[in-house]
């Protein structure tokens, strides 16, 4: 194998680079993506954990550019898909790329499906935007993909709609919409909400099958850090726009360092411990217009906050090899290269 091909496969397939994006209120820009920078590299599984209102969808939004428009814009930054600018296209190259290279499982299927198109419908019109093939030939492949993730009688499903369809089975659509260009990089948005505990597992497994078989990048998006812990390779903790802490998975759950990671742990419920009352984060995580603006903007609510964490803004910063965190209580480390303040 060449040296060339060698340092292809170790580039990162997705780059994010001091993103910002912003939704307007009232005629002003509020930052709901704050200066966020990470990496995906090829058949990596990256977590995006954090309470609802931090970020996370935004995020995703924004490297698939579906903000709406006229309120949401992403104000700097980069996005770079196997090197090439996502945020500098127009919509008409975005178009391309789009469902074909990335592609995304939205969080509720039934809002995402269209309710007056069948299933096979909805199928072949992704086959049809990406590829060159007859209407007998997206028919078969779309009952071929509907068979892979699982669906049963895959031949009558393809011309029901999805109010006919349980809500596992509408997420099973979404997933073989999702997948039938065979994305190299799949976004998949809190893909379990609002699903039974039952259909949660047999949803993350399908997901781990694709991604196995297809050598998929996936970035997954939840509030639930057993799905992280189940699922991903590296970790990504959001708090208020920000990343407040990145580490690989074994590392995030044996030595949390930021406050919130730390406390995002402890709400979660433990088999071996008999509580009246589970452990939860006391208040709400701020809303655009009311964002600190100087300081740590966790500050409000960690039982650690030191006063200069009200005034000083924490920079992410590598604690251990591969561990970064944003908190003045590791003041001593090194910024990460690239990173702005």
């Amino acid at each position: 194998m060449s040296a060339k091909t060698l340092t292809n496969r170790e580039a990162p397939l997705l780059e994010v680079k001091n993103l910002e994006t912003a939704f307007s209120i009232d005629g002003t820009y509020y930052n709901a993506v704050d200066n966020v920078s990470f990496t995906v590299k090829p058949r990596q599984i990256v977590g995006i954990v954090g309470e609802s209102g931090c970020g996370k969808s935004v995020m995703s939004l924004s490297i698939m550019k579906l903000l709406p428009k006229g309120i949401g814009k992403i104000k700097s930054g980069e996005i770079l898909f196997n090197g090439v600018h996502l945020e500098q296209m127009n919509d008409k190259d975005i178009n391309k790329i789009r469902g074909k290279d990335v592609a995304m499982i939205f969080q509720e299927p039934m809002t995402s499906l269209n309710p007056v198109f069948s299933i096979g419908f909805q199928l072949q019109e992704v086959l049809f935007n990406h590829m060159n093939i007859s209407k007998k030939e997206a028919r078969l492949k779309s009952i071929a993909l509907l068979k892979s993730v699982g669906i049963s009688r895959p031949e009558k499903i393809v011309d029901e709609y999805p109010h006919q369809l349980s809500g596992g089975m509408r997420q099973r659509v979404m997933i073989a919409i999702a997948i039938a260009c065979q994305p190299k990089l799949l976004i998949a948005d809190e893909p379990t909400t609002a699903l039974d505990v039952t259909v949660q597992a047999q949803i993350l497994e399908l997901l781990k099958e694709i991604q196995q078989v297809n050598d998929m990048s996936v970035i997954l998006i939840t509030h639930d850090l057993g799905v992280v812990a189940e699922m991903c390779d590296d970790v990504i903790v959001m708090y208020a726009g920000k990343i407040v802490e990145r580490t690989d998975v074994d590392t995030l759950f044996h030595d949390p360092k930021h406050p919130y990671t730390k406390l995002l742990m402890g709400s979660i419920p433990k088999m071996d411990e008999d509580v009246e009352v589970l452990s939860s984060i006391k208040g709400i995580v701020p809303s655009l217009k009311n964002m600190p603006k100087l300081g740590c903007k966790f500050a409000a609510r960690c039982p650690e906050a030191m006063p200069e964490c009200l005034s000083i803004t924490p920079q992410l910063a590598e604690t251990d090899e591969g561990h970064e965190v944003s908190c003045l209580l590791y003041e001593t480390s090194k910024p990460r290269e690239g990173v702005q303040a």
